[in-house]
């Protein structure tokens, strides 16, 4: 997982294909098991807990850094102590490298 969330996001405006489920899978195994299937194979999501409000808006807020400096941004829902965490490549309706970097680095905020 390290390795996967020190890499930086290409650039994507469409016009290549998403990942195929194996190669989707291959980045999958190197996140955390937090990590499951969503839209059919077409996104990654986790759902994170907290213990207080507080947590759960400073998690949000560095995931959000995360989305910023990368250029590549999640669906992001959140209550009082739990947020969930959904990437996939709007651009290509589905997977790309781009959202299993971003999951990395959102896991690495828990280490």
């Amino acid at each position: 997982m390290k390795e996967l969330a020190e890499r930086r996001c290409k650039p994507c405006e469409g016009g290549v294909p998403s990942l195929d489920l194996a190669a989707a899978a291959k980045l999958k195994e190197q996140l955390e098991s937090r990590w499951k299937w969503a839209r059919e194979g077409k996104a990654v999501e986790a759902l994170f807990q907290f213990d207080n409000y507080w947590q759960t808006t400073a998690f949000v807020n560095a995931v959000a850094w995360i989305a910023h400096t990368s250029d590549h941004h999640p669906d992001i829902s959140f209550g009082y102590n739990t947020c969930s965490v959904r990437y996939w490549t709007h651009a290509v309706d589905g997977l790309t490298e781009n959202d299993f970097i971003c999951a990395a680095k959102v896991d690495a905020l828990l280490e």
